[in-house]
């Protein structure tokens, strides 16, 4: 049974003739609902601690600043006033379309730092501090650029510097963003697609390993290496981001939820889903769904 409530799908203000559309606010709270929509943004947020972000099934509570690449066309996002009392929050919002890579040029060696980004960013990618004092001054040039085609080349400057700091957080998980993980080793990616298409089943070291002609200590080893990650917490993030989803889009039981996803055991789930997500999938429900906007 499908879920009554729907996210609002935002139809900006991005023309077909423009390369990107941007706005620069202050204000003191953020009103804004749960949405999503196909334009790609990059969204700015100066003294605005306190505020939650919740990007897919990720939720934070920010400092003073934050920084998030969204590419993701339906991943649900909004910034929340939560315990926020900044009398003076400045947001820098510039929404683009992914036409404004034309043709074939993101596929360009100069363009393969932004490439990576990008896909990255389609769960939601949040810039540490360095990032942000790096940009600051381009993005806050930009906001009040006149000349058009120097605004691009501003933005496209913005992009390229961002695109180096390969420790920018993804925020969502990869399934619950509908988004495929992508290694650069083959063997992974063998080994990635299968679980995303067998979370539900009892999965096996072995049997994987297996797979990919590896004995199960050096596989184990070499997934980690490559993913950054124990094949074991892999699982679990994957099965875990069918879970918040399926909390969200069904009016599943947890229990039902639970061994939908490949969880054996309802304690072990709420304790994983605790863990990782900080509530129980209960709260999580409730949680989300209050966000929710009815269109």
């Amino acid at each position: 049974m499908e879920s009554q409530n729907f996210i609002l799908h935002e139809i900006t203000p991005l023309s077909d003739r423009d390369c990107f559309y941007i706005v620069d606010r202050t204000k003191t709270e953020f009103t804004y609902p749960m949405h999503k929509h196909v334009e790609y943004e990059l969204n700015f947020v100066a003294q605005a601690a306190g505020v939650r972000r919740i990007v897919g099934d990720s939720s934070e509570v920010i400092g003073d600043y934050d920084l998030v690449l969204i590419t993701g066309k339906e991943l649900e996002h909004v910034w929340e006033q939560n315990e926020c009392h900044s009398p003076r929050i400045r947001e820098i919002t510039i929404q683009f379309s992914s036409e404004l890579f034309f043709g074939n040029l993101l596929q360009k060696n100069q363009f393969a730092s932004i490439r990576t980004m990008l896909e990255k960013a389609k769960c939601g990618l949040a810039f540490p501090m360095e990032a942000i004092f790096r940009i600051y001054n381009d993005l806050d040039r930009l906001a009040t650029e006149s000349q058009g085609f120097m605004a691009v080349m501003d933005f496209m400057r913005i992009l390229y510097e961002l695109s180096f700091f390969t420790d920018a957080r993804q925020l969502s998980s990869s399934s619950f963003a509908k988004m495929e993980t992508v290694s650069e080793s083959r063997r992974v990616q063998k080994v990635q697609r299968y679980i995303n298409s067998h979370y539900q089943e009892n999965i096996r070291l072995s049997q994987l390993a297996d797979m990919v002609g590896m004995t199960p200590v050096s596989f184990s080893r070499f997934f980690r290496l490559r993913t950054g990650k124990t094949l074991s917490d892999f699982i679990i993030d994957i099965r875990l981001g069918y879970a918040t989803r399926m909390l969200i889009d069904t009016a599943k039981t947890v229990a039902e939820v639970c061994y939908d996803c490949g969880f054996n055991n309802i304690s072990n789930f709420n304790r994983m889903f605790k863990r990782k997500k900080g509530c129980s999938p209960k709260e999580f429900r409730e949680n989300y769904q209050k966000k929710k906007n009815l269109v």
